[in-house]
């Protein structure tokens, strides 16, 4: 299982509390995937910008994988 971030957590915590709503809920997906794309250029910045510290994971994919719980 992947760790969870902050926007899966709080979804998660409203959800339970029935404070979401379905359209709020959408909401939620469209800020993680938002989250996603920018956790994926944070990593292909850091193989540009740190090189030596980069190359640990080949691909977005694979740090993902390899970043669980």
């Amino acid at each position: 299982m992947k760790k969870q971030t902050a926007v899966e957590w709080l979804q998660k915590k409203l959800w339970e509390n029935n404070i979401l709503n379905s359209e709020e809920l959408e909401w939620f997906e469209q800020a993680k995937e938002m989250e996603n794309k920018q956790r994926e250029y944070d990593f292909n910045e850091s193989r540009l910008t740190h090189p030596m510290l980069g190359f640990k994971h080949l691909t977005f994919e694979d740090y993902i994988n390899t970043n669980k719980e």
